[in-house]
């Protein structure tokens, strides 16, 4: 056994651009060659994302579990104390960061639901009259059948047999509902919108092998503008119908639900640590990247209530019930990972990152202000509508979670303007974590970027199509939801949303280093390829954004 191997059992323990980019780029590989540039510190990079945690979950885990796979990797490895997602801190910008170095002015994904003022209405046919603008929906309402947790593939004997699901589901895609570039009267798949490359094209460019496992089948995105950028993505629903629960609730409204979604996902990840595909089908090779989501800590953040437990958090900062079981969960499942990396030998070359694509707000339950959005958007229309006789809707759509970002028909300063105005007058009456009236005032908002202001804050030009013409940051502990289902979310850019774990352990770190100092998780990509040996400038967003790879020494 190596010095490295010998350090990672101790540590970690044995038990295209389209309408509205900005970037135009005849090849999805630019700088230097892809070959490897420097002898390689890893054959294999295992990226991990575990949605929703906080660094201070991490650190509260720790101190309490020193003997755990967590605290393990922690230790054995380089530790990122002050580590921040993307903002918005959503799955889609947050993902995207960490496989492409770039925000999402250079990405061009703002959240997972978005709108496009250049791009034309699903199944336009006559695109020299259709009038642009349109949502971009990245969810599983693409799927073919998003009420089957194949995707509407039609595997029989579901759940159990969902590891037979396609490796390449891109034909899961319902064509009939994506939005469609002017410029070919095509649809744009969720690969196609994406501005620039991915580590997995930079991979497959120079012979390697790439796997990935995600939520959706709209993390096709992931593949980068040639959509072959992953040779085995294993995709299964994450909001279709749970096997056994009423119509209507997927695997996310019951936490032990979304814990078996997610060892599905585990069980895929040792399968190609074996050095199979996701199936456990066919040899092919332990991938050079690849990785998966867990969303089991998510659902443990937001859910009020399962399986007898209290979700969230006791008291600020300090985990509740049920989010104490599932980061028990998430620490044996990436205990069960790395055992697998030893016992097949890979423990000295290979490397795991484990970070997460975005936090969740509020950590401090008596924070909570939960606030429906509906009328404050329905009010905003009505009052545009009102002071501008004959006109429609202002606002074109909006994702509100404990951010807002408004897409409007009326993009002038006039308009943008109103609607900043009109957001910051509103007061009301919210509720509170025990569902009691609460007030608020300002939407909920303590600070809006509307027109000019959100273009610069996101590093675009004006007139963008991507954009969002209105970006307002909650104040903490707000929430936006007409009920009481949830009682955290994220979106926003509190530290509740942004500051999120990055670690580094195995063949290419020293063991037992911490750096204090701000890093981001688009750093996470030119570092995957930095590893591998393979050039980072090779990254276009690395390249436009003077991304950094990670200090690992």
């Amino acid at each position: 056994m190596t010095r490295r191997s010998v350090r990672l059992a101790a540590a970690l323990g044995v038990a295209t651009t389209l309408a509205g980019g900005s970037l135009a780029a005849a090849s999805e590989l630019t700088g230097t060659s892809a070959a490897p540039q420097k002898p390689a510190a890893a054959k294999h990079v295992l990226l991990l994302s575990v949605d929703g945690l906080h660094q201070s979950d991490l650190s509260w885990y720790v101190a309490r579990h020193p003997g755990s796979a967590l605290a393990r990797l922690v230790n054995g490895g380089v530790h990122y104390s002050n580590a921040h997602t993307t903002t918005p801190s959503d799955s889609f910008p947050g993902m995207t960061a960490q496989v492409t170095g770039g925000g999402p002015g250079t990405t061009g994904v703002y959240y997972d639901d978005t709108y496009n003022h250049a791009l034309l209405p699903a199944g336009t046919t006559n695109c020299k009259t259709a009038k642009p603008g349109v949502e971009v929906d990245l969810t599983e309402d693409l799927d073919k059948n998003k009420a089957a947790l194949d995707a509407g593939q039609g595997l029989k004997n579901l759940p159990g047999s969902i590891l037979q699901m396609t490796g390449r589901p891109q034909s899961l895609l319902d064509p009939s509902k994506l939005p469609v570039d002017p410029r070919t009267c095509k649809p744009v798949y969720p690969h196609s919108y994406l501005q620039v490359n991915t580590v997995f094209n930079v991979a497959r460019h120079a012979g390697l092998r790439t796997a990935w496992s995600d939520k959706h089948i709209a993390y096709d995105i992931l593949n980068g503008p040639s959509g072959t950028g992953i040779q085995d993505q294993f995709s299964p629903e994450i909001n279709s119908d749970a096997n056994g629960y009423p119509a209507g609730n997927d695997w996310t409204t019951d936490n032990k639900a979304t814990e078996q979604y997610d060892n599905y996902k585990v069980q895929a990840v040792l399968n190609e640590i074996d050095g199979y595909d996701h199936s456990r089908r066919h040899k092919v090779g332990t991938p050079a990247i690849f990785g998966m989501n867990f969303q089991s800590v998510s659902t443990a953040q937001k859910l009020p209530t399962s399986e007898g437990l209290r979700g969230g958090y006791a008291a600020k900062g300090v985990p509740g019930r049920l989010l104490q079981k599932n980061l028990d969960f998430v620490n044996n499942e990436v205990g069960a990972m790395v055992k697998e990396i030893q016992a097949k030998g890979l423990a000295s070359s290979t490397d795991i990152v484990l970070s997460a694509k975005h936090g969740q707000s509020p950590t401090d339950p008596s924070a909570l202000t939960r606030i429906d959005d509906g009328p404050l958007l329905d009010g905003l229309n009505a009052a545009w509508k009102k002071k501008h006789a004959g006109a429609g809707d202002l606002v074109a759509h909006s994702v509100d979670d404990d951010g807002m970002l408004l897409w409007l028909n009326d993009r002038s300063a006039e308009a943008t303007s109103f609607a900043k105005r009109y957001l910051l007058a509103q007061s009301g009456q919210g509720n509170d974590i025990n569902g009691d009236a609460k007030a608020f005032t300002t939407s909920g908002l303590s600070k809006v970027y509307a027109g000019r202001e959100a273009a610069a804050y996101f590093g675009v030009k004006p007139g963008d199509a991507r954009v969002p013409d209105l970006f307002g940051i909650a104040k903490y502990g707000v929430v936006y939801t007409g009920g009481h289902k949830k009682i955290a979310e994220h979106g926003g850019a509190h530290a509740d949303d942004l500051n999120v774990p990055l670690i580094i352990s195995g063949a290419g770190t020293p063991a037992g280093v911490t750096r204090s100092g701000q890093v981001e998780t688009t750093q996470i990509a030119p570092t995957i390829l930095s590893l591998l040996g393979l050039n980072p400038d090779n990254l276009q967003a690395v390249q436009k954004e003077h991304t950094q790879v990670l200090p690992v020494r």
